[in-house]
C-alpha cells in the first residue's frame, strides 16, 4: 500500500501566530508547501475515513491554539477534492460547509 497524498488548504483571517500553527502542523506531519500559504502536503497510511478525521481534528487543535476571525478548510486525497469545511466559532470544532443551491 502506497498511502494517500494529502494536500490542504487553510483560508484563513486575521491569524495572530502562523509559526505557531506552522509548528503544530509539522509536529503533526504537515509539510509547508514552499512558495504557497497556507497551504500544506502529508502522507497517511490509514483509511480515507480516518485520514479525513485526522486532518479535521489536527487544523481544529492547531487553530484552537491561536487567535483568528475564520477560517475555511478543504483538502485533497490522492487529488480528489472533498466538501470545505468551516471553522465554526460556537461548537469550537469544524463543519461541512452548505452549498446554496
Amino acid at each position: 500500500m502506497n498511502g494517500i497524498e494529502v494536500i490542504v488548504l487553510l483560508d484563513i483571517g486575521g491569524l495572530e501566530d502562523k509559526e505557531k500553527l506552522e509548528k503544530h502542523l509539522k509536529k503533526e506531519g504537515f509539510k509547508v508547501v514552499e512558495g504557497e500559504d497556507f497551504v500544506y502536503t502529508a502522507q497517511s497510511s490509514t483509511t480515507t475515513f480516518s485520514t479525513k478525521a485526522y486532518i479535521l481534528e489536527v487544523f481544529k487543535k492547531g487553530l484552537q491554539k491561536n487567535k483568528f476571525n475564520d477560517a475555511n478548510l478543504i483538502f485533497l486525497l490522492n487529488e480528489t477534492p472533498y466538501p470545505t469545511y468551516f471553522y465554526d466559532k460556537t461548537t469550537n470544532d469544524f463543519e461541512l460547509a452548505q452549498v446554496e443551491k
